[in-house]
């Protein structure tokens, strides 16, 4: 067994707490023997937050904390209601400083034993499951090169060591780009310090290559592999491979799982969401209710052909529109 870490997400209000519920579940079922701490992380109400941001089901708390769940409170003091994906963000610097931790998103489950990955934590990474989103290069605009440059001479990091030059020039692999749907570290307050750091920077004063880039909802991976490379991480190795592979899935979007996931998640899925206790209270979030126990979830699986995808996930979307089977 490797070293001993904690599991970050994020639940509040609305659609998160399900997920976080469902992904919970996954970890008892799934990787029994985890001796972490799971640290559900929960915004509390501020000036950043119009409306009361907390987790608004008191029986849903609960049996959260029955999992053996920690609800952690934060106060948001950059982000807020404005940009929530930064609450993965914020919330590390509520966790116990100088443990290892992993992030997981919230839509994430657990499928086999997590606790049994040779995670080397002094050298943090992040998420490889993911497309070239950005930054959007234009015909006339500067290239991935000269705008991912401009952000490590923000900070003074060193660009050149940070490619992956088996890609050629300007093919966005060649670039380190991560998907923040997992990243890991030694210490989550010195990682969410320098995210909050870069981040916060990044969007109040961006450099003028990003003039016509988009960073909402990018921030927070544009910042993270610049704060991954700034910690010595990079790129994960093929000993991370079971984190969006047989160990753990970010299925995203449930309509999507059940469309292109394995059968090892949706099996998983189903079966972690089948006990009473959880039963009655996922039913309480209308998707989760009629795509899980309604079975417009093996509907929508059934429009598609696991070992055929369409290329563009945007065709997946708009034929899940089409049978009214997009629910979220």
């Amino acid at each position: 067994m490797g070293t001993e870490f904690n599991i970050l997400a994020i639940a509040q209000s609305g659609r998160l707490q399900y997920e976080a519920l469902l992904l919970a579940a996954s970890l008892r079922t799934m990787d029994p023997g985890f001796s972490g701490r799971l640290f559900i992380a929960e915004p509390q109400p501020g000036p950043l937050w119009p409306h009361d941001p907390r987790i608004d089901n008191a029986d849903l708390r609960a049996e959260l904390e029955h999992l053996g769940a920690e609800i952690l409170p934060f106060t948001s003091q950059v982000f807020g209601a404005s940009y929530p994906q930064g609450n993965k963000i914020e919330a590390l610097a509520a966790m116990p400083e100088g443990t290892p931790f992993l992030f997981l998103d919230s839509d994430t489950l657990i499928l086999s034993a997590l606790s049994q990955v040779p995670f080397d934590f002094t050298r943090p990474a992040a998420s490889m499951r993911r497309s070239a989103t950005w930054p959007e290069t234009t015909l006339y605009g500067p290239g991935y090169a000269d705008t991912w440059r401009s952000l490590y001479d923000m900070f003074d990091l060193d660009f050149e060591s940070s490619l992956d030059t088996s890609w050629p020039d300007e093919y966005w692999q060649r670039y380190l780009y991560f998907n923040a749907g997992w990243f890991m570290g030694a210490c989550p307050v010195n990682f969410g310090r320098t995210y909050v750091e870069y981040a916060r920077t990044i969007r109040d004063t961006p450099p003028p290559e990003l003039v016509c880039q988009s960073l909402d909802p990018w921030l927070d991976q544009v910042a993270l592999p610049l704060v991954i490379h700034a910690l010595g991480g990079g790129r994960p190795g093929p000993e991370l491979e079971g984190l969006d592979g047989d160990v753990t899935c970010h299925w995203r979007v449930l309509p999507l799982a059940y469309a292109r996931e394995s059968d090892q998640v949706i099996d998983v899925l189903e079966a972690v969401s089948a006990p009473n206790r959880i039963k009655k209270l996922l039913k309480q979030y209308e998707p989760f209710k009629r795509l899980i126990y309604q079975g417009k979830g093996m509907k929508a699986r059934a429009l598609f052909d696991r070992d055929d995808l369409p290329r563009n996930e945007q065709a997946i979307r708009n034929r899940l529109r089409k049978e009214k089977l997009w629910l979220r």
